[in-house]
């Protein structure tokens, strides 16, 4: 059980997500980000940051589970860079034990808040600041060379979230299905009921094109374990 003096460290700084209607995927993309559909997202939180490699620290000590396989390796260990290597059955035992010992019920984002939110209210854009291409972006040449950067570097979106987008792929909690906006419901759409992998959002620092775009899609099985691969917490709005 973490001390009451790690709670601080272990409470992620929350971004409220109010509820509104947005425009979900893309004609740009693959198949799977169409057809477009008019989603309404109730109100909810996201960490404003990926969860770093300090606060999955705590979660280790606490748990006594078994570290993901690149802790050790000094291009992912620092601090406070994103935790890679989690599977996705790590990544929801975190935000069990994270509710456990906050009080607060913590969990992984819905692919459809996940989007909402890293568009910052920018619907048909296709990046979280515009359109401007992600080599326009300050540094972009420099940056992640050999693994992601220290979470929350660069400007934050019109929401106040870091890193949407870039750095790993992060975890959401729906089964990945490539027709499923064809058939996804209009209100909190939470993924199929069953399926084979899990979806993720967000771009990777191993990537040719290190940003993803917004309505960018992704999944592997939820037992892979890779090095590009993290996640960022999300909890239901305040009554």
């Amino acid at each position: 059980m973490a001390t009451s003096a790690a709670l601080p460290l272990l409470r992620p700084a929350l971004v409220s997500i109010p509820a509104g209607w947005f425009l979900m995927g893309s004609e740009d993309g693959q198949d799977n980000e169409r057809p477009i559909h008019r989603v309404w997202v109730d109100a909810f939180c996201l960490a404003a940051c990926q969860v770093t490699n300090a606060e999955y620290e705590c979660f280790l000590r606490a748990t006594q589970s078994l570290p993901p396989p690149f802790w050790q390796d000094s291009n992912f260990n620092h601090p406070q860079q994103p935790v890679v290597g989690p599977s996705w059955y790590e990544a929801k035992h975190y935000c069990e034990w994270l509710s456990a010992i906050t009080g607060k019920h913590y969990r992984l984002p819905t692919e459809a808040e996940w989007e909402r939110a890293g568009r910052g209210g920018l619907d048909r854009s296709k990046f979280p600041w515009g359109d401007a291409p992600p080599q326009s972006l300050p540094s972009y040449a420099n940056r992640w060379q050999a693994g992601p950067e220290p979470v929350g570097m660069f400007e934050p979106n019109a929401f106040g979230l870091f890193d949407m987008c870039e750095n790993v792929h992060e975890w959401c909690s729906d089964w990945f299905d490539a027709a499923y906006y064809a058939k996804s419901p209009e209100r909190n759409p939470r993924g199929p009921e069953v399926g084979k992998r899990r979806a993720s959002r967000g771009g990777s620092w191993r990537h040719h094109v290190k940003v993803a775009r917004c309505a960018a899609r992704s999944s592997i099985p939820p037992e892979f374990q890779y090095a590009d691969y993290g996640f960022r917490v999300a909890c239901d709005a305040e009554p």
